[in-house]
């Protein structure tokens, strides 16, 4: 079993030119061949909008286009779409990591494509009654899958069926077919490719050589309109020169047309700026991966460290962040982080030397204590901040202070006290939050403190300094100014917004740091305007609480998160329910609801702020699966089954869906009367669609799914991070290399450095056991490559012929 992981990481920053050429409201989205996973909040007024947001998603199903579309918000008409740039699947790997600006290309409906056709093509030849040989070609169109919805339900597709020649167009068509996005068609159509009545058997071949040479095949689907025009929905073309000796059973990724866009024009539609970053694991079963699972895992082990294999990692690799976030996950994973943080924390402080600057670079240590943060302090960043976030956000008061920027009108008096007031709320809420900071955090933040006390004993203030740079610079002051990155707010803030959380930020920031600075740098301010502000801050008092707290998260003594004694909030958004018990006729049988999920129960209610109207204790939950499409004709559903009737839901995209089966599977793992067999779908007019079971509490027909981690607030896959450690050492084999002959020519010749320009920018303590680690991964690697060519070898000889989109999918059946 390999499993083929998607994951698509990056940040919308903005747009500019876009036309029409006047001040409108924009937003923008992200797509999946033709499916919406994701929405900017709308920026009015602007020519140039900033959006300003990150995103990060699972991908859960294959797709061939990655598009990001521009909108023209419109209030009473249907948006409008301006442009879009939409990047191939195979190209992405051309902008990871990059910032680019795109130039935005026209929206043009026949460049719209998504979904694929079955067909098998066959050449018959036939003897007809004069005894002379004429071809016969026989299309049999199956099915196709994937279609896109249209107007956000199912489209009633048809397909016309052609033989294309330079002086014929034979057409058929097929039935329509109503609401589905994967059609059934399994209709066949025969075509007389060659006339045989008036030549001679000789001249019959020369004949049937030259039209066979020109003839395609092409295939069209087709939206029905009823009353409006029909809707292309993509194509494909076969020569029939390629069937003179086989026949084709195959999958067709749709096309669009040739000339779908070509007069439009492509150079004044504006420009769109992205971070793009897109990754595909082929995670193989997890024995694969013991050998570097466990070098990676002694790593804290090694002396000195940055002999160690993770070390090694992010040396060799451009990016560091490219290694952390693998690394970090699979030694938290390992219950491995605390140990090697506090080696690599050490090395760091050897090159430390001023006490005021502990822990302020963008160092391994510091990186992998960032990462860390991120993944196990997302619940307490919403119990401790997301209340007052959500007050800036939603209640705003005008805050601004710099004299500079002041608007007409403004009172810089009233300003001060607005930011006043949230500053002391969101000081307030940090300092008495300590019972709820995670154990690890306090772990990690133990160990730091004691690091900086050993490397400058003689500076009191370095005990708080080490920690506050951390708590209070690297996460609460940077989960206030982008609270869309750590999912406090959904989306990012509007620019008067932003401005305040920015000012509160930087207010948190200096509040943190009165703990571990001296009287004279508490002066030092690059703002005068900040200086004021702070006069109004008694800086005695304050520096109390930052110390009290700081020795709180930063005590030996371990302590579990106030939050697992309340119901932990895991998820919320809003989706449709079907009425439970209901006939399948009836729009009204799918109402909008607002879902929330807590280790304690999943609830949905009318409307966000509203009580519960139903609510399934987690307890309670049986099983959490996918719901066919055929069940109710709708995509991305997923069943809930708790004992009673079973709750259907309908997520907007197939992200979400996703992320909700994923969230309710880890929170419900280690229940006690879990299902082991499951219905995949609906039981409608008394029997069930799937094995058409007459009775309703029958056992279920299909085997539910594999088991998740139980963590509920930690997701990690210990051998997807592997496999992604894996493919960074791949491409830097040649970093690898060069750094294991500069450690031979160190260990052998104890002189100076040949070719410094190889390995000058690496750190290397200790040559000999640096070699020796960089032997061991090199063997590993290549060893693991032949798993891997085997794989690949495996999985390209089922591509026998089909698309050249895509040859995968074009598979002999």
């Amino acid at each position: 079993e390999v499993r083929v992981l998607q994951n698509l990481r990056g940040k919308i920053y903005d747009a500019k030119h876009l036309v029409p050429n006047k001040i409108r409201d924009f937003f923008c989205t992200i797509n999946l061949d033709q499916e919406e996973v994701f929405r900017t909040q709308v920026v009015e007024k602007s020519l140039s909008p900033y959006f300003g947001e990150e995103f990060y998603f699972e991908i859960p199903r294959t797709f061939h286009w990655l598009s990001f579309y521009i909108y023209d918000k419109s209030v009473l008409q249907k948006d409008l779409r301006i442009g879009k740039v939409s990047i191939k699947k195979e190209d992405l790997c051309n902008y990871t990591g990059k910032e680019n600006w795109f130039v935005l290309q026209p929206v043009d409906s026949n460049s719209e494509v998504q979904g694929k056709v079955h067909l098998e093509l066959k050449l018959n030849e036939l003897i007809t009654d004069n005894g002379s040989v004429c071809q016969q070609l026989v299309v049999h169109i199956k099915e196709c899958h994937g279609l896109p919805l249209i107007n956000g339900q199912n489209c009633d597709p048809y397909a016309t069926v052609s033989l294309v020649g330079p002086s014929r167009n034979d057409q058929k068509k097929t039935k329509v077919k109503k609401k589905t996005s994967n059609p059934q068609f399994n209709e066949t159509f025969y075509f007389e490719v060659t006339r045989s009545s008036s030549y001679t058997k000789k001249s019959q071949f020369q004949v049937e050589e030259e039209d066979i040479e020109k003839l395609e095949v092409r295939v069209d689907i087709w939206n029905n309109g009823n009353l409006v025009q029909d809707v292309f929905l993509g194509e494909i073309k076969v020569p029939v020169k390629v069937l003179r000796n086989d026949s084709f059973k195959a999958w067709y990724l749709l096309q669009p047309r040739e000339n779908g866009n070509k007069s439009s024009k492509t150079d004044d539609l504006g420009s769109l700026r992205l971070n793009i970053c897109y990754t595909e694991d082929c995670v193989l079963p997890s024995e694969y991966y013991a050998s570097l699972r466990n070098l990676l895992l002694k790593s804290s082990d090694v002396q000195p460290i940055s002999a160690s294999a993770a070390y090694i990692l992010s040396e060799v690799c451009r990016d560091k962040c490219d290694a952390v976030l693998p690394l970090v996950r699979l030694l938290l994973h390992h219950h491995k982080l605390v140990p090697f943080v506090t080696a690599v924390a050490e090395l760091d402080l050897k090159d430390t030397q001023e006490a005021n600057t502990v822990f302020r670079g963008n160092s391994l240590a510091t990186r992998c204590v960032d990462e860390m943060m991120k993944i196990v302090g997302k619940h307490y960043l919403k119990v401790t901040l997301k209340p007052v976030i959500d007050e800036i956000c939603e209640c705003p008061k005008p805050c601004e202070i710099d004299p500079i920027k002041l608007r007409e009108g403004d009172n810089v008096e009233i300003n001060m006290e607005n930011l006043r007031y949230y500053v002391d709320k969101v000081f307030h809420e940090i300092v008495q939050s300590s019972i709820s900071c995670p154990t690890l955090m306090c772990d990690v933040f133990y160990s730091l403190r004691h690091l900086a006390v050993r490397r400058f004993p003689n500076d009191p203030h370095v005990q708080y300094s080490a920690v506050s740079s951390f708590v209070f610079l690297r996460f609460f002051a940077v989960a206030v100014v982008s609270p869309h990155t750590f999912h406090l707010r959904p989306h990012h803030p509007d620019a008067q917004t932003s401005r305040t959380l920015t000012l509160v930020s930087k207010a948190i920031q200096t509040l943190g740091s009165w703990g571990s600075l001296t009287k004279s740098k508490l002066s030092s301010f690059k703002e005068t305007f900040m200086s004021e502000f702070f006069k109004k801050f008694q800086e005695e008092k304050f520096t109390e609480s930052v110390k009290k707290f700081l020795d709180d998260v930063s005590s030996a003594e371990s302590k579990e998160p106030s939050g697992l004694s309340e119901p932990v909030h895991l998820k919320e958004g809003e989706m449709y329910k079907r009425a439970q018990g209901r006939t399948r006729i009836g729009k009204k049988n799918f109402k909008k609801r607002w879902f929330c999920l807590t280790s304690r129960e999943l609830t949905y209610h009318k409307q966000q702020d509203k009580e519960p109207i139903f609510t399934i204790p987690i307890k309670n939950i049986l099983a959490v699966e996918k719901l066919d499409e055929n069940s109710f004709n709708k995509k991305n559903m997923f069943q809930v089954l708790h004992g009673e009737k079973p709750l259907y839901i309908q997520a907007n995209n197939c992200v979400e869906a996703s992320e909700w089966i994923e969230a309710l599977c880890r929170v419900t793992r280690c229940n006690q009367k879990r299902l082991s067999f499951y219905h995949p779908s609906a039981f409608l007019n008394g029997n069930w669609l799937c094995c058409k079971a007459t009775i309703e509490n029958t056992v279920g027909c299909a085997r539910c799914t594999a088991d998740v981690p139980a963590d509920t607030q930690i997701e990690i896959d210990g051998d997807r991070e592997t496999e992604r450690i894996y493919s960074l050492f791949t491409i830097n084999m040649s970093k690898l290399q060069k750094l294991e002959e500069a450690c031979g020519s160190i260990a052998v010749y104890q002189g100076p450095r040949k070719e410094p320009d190889d390995y000058s920018n690496f750190t290397i303590e200790d040559s000999v056991a640096t070699f020796h680690t960089l032997k061991q991964i090199i063997d590993i690697i290549e060893k693991m490559n032949e798993s891997h060519e085997k794989f690949r070898k495996k999985r390209s000889s089922s591509a026998k012929y089909g698309s050249e989109e895509n040859p995968i999918v074009g598979k002999v059946s």
